[in-house]
């Protein structure tokens, strides 16, 4: 995956370079984790501890690399993990700074301080449209990438044309907008500063969506946090632009736009609204438009978690049926299974009960290889107290009962589960 986005961005391919690295670092995280067997609430505090490293190394950003590990990552604030993921977010940074300083990756041009608060409900209208968009750009990422898989199987395309043919198409859209590839630093850098005109923003715009969705519908590797920063600048730039011409007298300057966009845009399509905010702040080293870009912020994710039911991270490994959105307690009841849990007292028995009654036997049973979540809805489904535990490779005769599952069981196990889950996430 590394490998891939590695060659996707020196390439040119139209993606971020945040995703990968947190990538990295998070499957480093879990090859140590392996390697000093630690499971559990330290594995997924030491995942954390990458991540926050990652993105405090990428962004120069430590207070935000803190916050966007446990918002984002573990999705709780517990005291138990806020310390270490701290430090390792210091510890990143300080790594980062000693190889390329401590400079922020953009500046602003002007001073960009909210100097009238009748500006207030013009960000709240900027964060609706960027919301508005930001539904578009991740709709459009899925729909293409499932009309291309579609596609690929109907013409039987070979997995390594799909990238290729990806690839192509984002020199022919470069060769007449060559700003659209690559990470977009430069462009939003031009941005912040206001030094595009409206009609070069709107054309910029939907040809950087394009070219994402080509670039990440075809397979290649690759990020959406920087192309979100810069789609976010240049449509706040298009609104600053507008505003300030109509209100004149009562309106800051584009690049505060610009700015505001940047940051509310990201939050919707991240569905981290918190760090999100922080990594502006501290990528732009301005701490005077917090209101601005909060009120924008909220108004954005807000009108996107109506349309979006998870962030574009969960609703991607919503696809390949990974739901992390319930948290780590329903992924133990789907990797466990049913032999792990089930009993063999009182099986005799049973089984003679049932002799007679082969039907209720077909009916009332589960593959040893089941999980147990599947175990669950099965008991929520019935009114019946135990499934017998049957072998998926045998036939349906009483000698291939391998034991019973009993729904107290399983109600149990779930339950410890969720005390230990709720203990994470408060203690």
């Amino acid at each position: 995956s590394t490998a891939v986005s590695l060659i996707t961005l020196t390439t040119g391919g139209s993606t971020g370079r945040e995703g990968p690295v947190v990538h990295l670092g998070a499957g480093i995280s879990t090859w140590v984790s392996d390697l000093i067997k630690v499971e559990g609430i330290s594995a997924r505090n030491l995942l954390g501890c990458a991540v926050a490293a990652a993105v405090s190394a990428s962004f120069n950003a430590p207070i935000a690399g803190t916050i966007f590990a446990l918002e984002v990552v573990l999705r709780h604030f517990a005291i138990h993990a806020f310390a270490p993921i701290a430090i390792a977010s210091v510890v990143g940074t300080i790594i980062g700074r000693f190889f390329y300083g401590n400079a922020t990756e953009f500046s602003l041009g002007i001073d960009s301080v909210l100097g009238f608060y009748y500006e207030l409900p013009a960000f709240i209208i900027l964060g609706l449209i960027c919301g508005i968009i930001a539904i578009i750009f991740i709709k459009s990422i899925f729909f293409v990438d499932d009309y291309g898989s579609g596609i690929q199987r109907k013409y039987k395309i070979p997995v390594w044309l799909r990238p290729a043919i990806a690839g192509f198409l984002l020199g022919v859209i470069a060769i007449k907008f060559p700003h659209i590839i690559g990470v977009g630093y430069e462009t939003t850098a031009i941005a912040l500063v206001g030094n595009f005109e409206l009609s070069t923003i709107i054309v910029f715009v939907v040809a950087k969506i394009i070219a994402v969705v080509v670039t990440l519908a075809g397979r290649m590797g690759g990020g959406v946090f920087s192309p979100s920063l810069m789609l976010g600048a240049l449509i706040g730039l298009a609104f600053g632009l507008i505003a300030t011409s109509i209100f004149p007298n009562v309106s800051g300057s584009e690049n505060l736009y610009a700015l505001v966009g940047m940051g509310a845009f990201a939050a919707a399509v991240l569905g981290a609204p918190i760090s999100t905010t922080l990594i502006i702040f501290e990528l732009t080293g301005n701490w005077q438009v917090g209101l601005a870009v909060m009120v924008a912020v909220s108004s954005s994710t807000a009108l996107t978690s109506k349309f979006i039911d998870k962030s574009f991270f969960l609703s991607q490994l919503s696809r390949r049926n990974l739901n992390l959105i319930s948290g780590p307690k329903f992924f133990l009841l789907r990797d466990k299974k049913v032999a792990d849990l089930m009993k063999f007292n009182h099986l005799d028995l049973l089984i003679d009960q049932k002799l007679n009654e082969k039907i209720v036997i077909k009916n009332n049973n589960i593959a040893s290889t089941d999980s147990l979540e599947l175990a669950l809805n099965v008991f929520e489904g019935s009114s019946i107290d135990y499934l017998f535990v049957i072998n998926p490779n045998a036939g349906e005769e009483g000698s291939n009962i391998l034991g019973v599952l009993y729904h107290l069981d399983v109600l149990k196990l779930y339950n410890n589960v969720l005390t230990r889950s709720l203990q994470e996430e408060h203690s």
